[in-house]
């Protein structure tokens, strides 16, 4: 990646990490994102979810709409990648279960 694009993408989490509710985040991703792009990331995080919980691929597109090669590409990323996903899940089942 090209300095300037890391610089961009830093500035990019940055204010991500600046927002302070979930009205704050649907805002600015309305703003920065087309729907559709909105769409494909809720789409990768719910794959997360579900591949978490154990649920297969074929039973993962069906409930998702996503494609094997999303899946994938999701489950590579969720235990061989930077971390993201399983600290998002992670917190998310915190507060499901705040015991």
């Amino acid at each position: 990646m090209k300095t300037y694009q890391k610089d961009a993408a830093a500035r990019l989490f940055h204010a991500v990490s600046l927002l302070e509710s979930e009205e704050e985040c649907a805002a600015f991703f309305e703003d920065i994102c087309t729907i559709n792009e909105i769409i494909d990331m809720a789409q990768r995080l719910d794959t997360a979810l579900l591949l978490d919980q154990g649920m297969n691929y074929h039973d993962v597109s069906d409930k998702v709409g996503v494609s094997a090669a999303t899946i994938s590409r999701v489950s590579r990323c969720l235990h061989y990648g930077a971390g993201g996903y399983r600290a998002v899940l992670d917190r998310m089942k915190k507060e499901e279960d705040p015991c």
